[in-house]
Order: C-alpha cells, then sequence, then structure tokens
C-alpha cells in the first residue's frame, strides 16, 4: 500500500475552504482532515479527538519541545498545532491527509515536510470575495473590511502555492482538488521504489 500524501490547503476567509473540504470528504473516501492539538476549553458537544485533541498549555509546551507538532501558533489565549502522530498514522495508513491551515502555517510545514503539497483557495474575484463575506451576513462591516485587507496580505503569499485552485462551482472545485492529489500520486519522485524494481527486473533482458 502507498503511503498517502500531505495536503496544505489554504485561501482567504470567505474562499470557501471549509464546504470544498467538506464536501471532498463526502464525495471520496480516501482522505482524513488533520485534527488540531489545542489548549482552549471543550465547547458544549465537543469531543476529546474528534473536533480537537484537546491538551493543557503544559501539555502543549511539551509537544513543541519534543518536536511532536508539525506547526503552531497562537491565537488571542489559546495555541493551536498541527500533531505530528495523528498524520503520520493516516499517511502511514494509505489516506491522504488535508490540513487547513493559514498562509504562514503552511510555508512552516512545507520547510519540514519538503513532498508536501500545497493548494491556495480563492474565489473567481475579488468582487465575488466581498459579495460571499458580506451574504454570510454573520459579520459587521468592519470585520468584512478587516478580511479583505488580511486578503489582501494573504494575496502577496499565493505564489508560494503548489497550485491554485478556484473555487466557483463547488462540485468542479472539489474534483479538481481531487485530480489534482491523485495526479501528485503518480508523480516519479513519490515512486522511487517501483522505478528501482522496474530497472532492476528489466536489466536481464539486456
Amino acid at each position: 500500500m502507498s503511503k498517502g500524501i500531505l495536503v496544505v490547503v489554504s485561501g482567504f476567509s470567505g474562499a470557501g475552504k471549509g464546504t470544498v473540504m467538506k464536501r471532498l470528504m463526502e464525495k471520496y473516501d480516501n482522505y482524513a482532515l488533520s485534527i488540531s492539538v489545542t489548549t482552549r476549553q471543550p465547547r458544549p458537544g465537543e469531543v476529546d479527538g474528534r473536533e480537537y485533541f484537546f491538551r493543557t498549555k503544559e501539555e502543549f509546551q511539551q509537544l513543541i519541545q519534543e518536536d511532536e507538532l508539525i506547526e503552531y501558533a497562537q491565537y488571542v489565549e489559546n495555541y493551536y498545532g498541527t500533531p505530528r502522530f495523528y498524520v503520520e498514522e493516516q499517511l502511514q495508513s494509505g489516506k491522504d491527509v488535508i490540513l487547513e491551515i493559514e498562509i504562514q502555517g503552511a510555508m512552516k510545514v512545507k520547510e519540514k515536510n519538503p513532498e508536501a503539497v500545497l493548494v491556495f483557495v480563492t474565489p473567481p474575484t475579488v468582487e465575488e470575495l466581498k459579495r460571499r463575506l458580506t451574504n454570510r451576513g454573520t459579520e459587521t462591516q468592519e470585520v468584512i473590511a478587516e478580511r479583505l485587507a488580511r486578503a489582501s496580505e494573504e494575496a502577496e503569499g499565493m505564489d508560494s502555492y503548489d497550485y491554485l485552485l478556484v473555487n466557483d462551482v463547488l462540485d468542479e472545485c472539489v474534483d479538481h482538488l481531487h485530480r489534482i492529489i491523485q495526479s501528485e500520486h503518480a508523480r516519479s519522485l513519490r515512486n522511487t521504489e517501483f522505478i528501482e524494481t522496474i530497472k532492476k527486473e528489466s536489466r536481464q533482458f539486456k
């Protein structure tokens, strides 16, 4: 069984990353969404090991010291990180692991895992991004303005990604992401063992 691929997905707030990930998991069965470790308290209905791995700040600091996190960041008072053990376990079982994180975290992952595939999700236009943020109806004009200003900063890092994924029609976007990941499995760099076997076996015909 071949090892899975680590896929890092980033994108603007309002680009529909969460919806794309949810649909990918529903439509295809060889994916695992990475579960983050966090120091925040569980919300009602959340279960340890399902939504998050809930840990104390002391336990989180220990994970950092033991290099057990692929990446981590602090938001407000709490820490969030990607646990190496969970990701490795899923990859070894042949699952492709999807990691949905910010640009800074994505760059850290690529640094530690050069074989990871980085995908940036964007709407077709900035006007469409603004429309989606407004249509959510959950945020004030001030928050929308902040998110658009942040999108302007994030756009500067788009060319650091391996692939751009335009989320216009949801199912087309999901199928495109699936094709990207499947084509990555066929890269010669990921199949060195198989290539060596073919070379060795074919030498008998020289």
